[in-house]
């Protein structure tokens, strides 16, 4: 499913229309990103949740040339899924 279905599926299934659908979806993942961003933990109980990780700086190889080269320390989103949506997956 891709992000023009599943507003037509929050559209219909929640009697608004397209339009306000996309603006309801894109301000929902608008604040998770700006909280993620910050540090703040987003928690959707039955779905998961949204983290800010670190990364240890680390080693890593150029696959052209076979040479290391060093990688910084970063920060990269992270979803952890609930146990509701796990159990459901299964």
């Amino acid at each position: 499913m891709n992000k023009a279905q599943l507003i037509e599926k929050i559209a219909s299934e929640t009697k608004v229309s397209k339009a306000q659908a996309e603006m309801i979806l894109d301000c929902a993942m608008e604040n998770i990103k700006k909280s993620v961003k910050k540090g703040d933990d987003v928690k959707l109980v039955g779905f998961g949740t949204f983290t800010k990780a670190k990364r240890k700086a680390r080693t890593g190889r150029n696959p052209q040339t076979g040479k290391a080269i060093k990688i910084p320390a970063s920060f990269a989103p992270k979803f952890r899924a609930g146990a509701e949506f796990k159990s459901l997956v299964k």
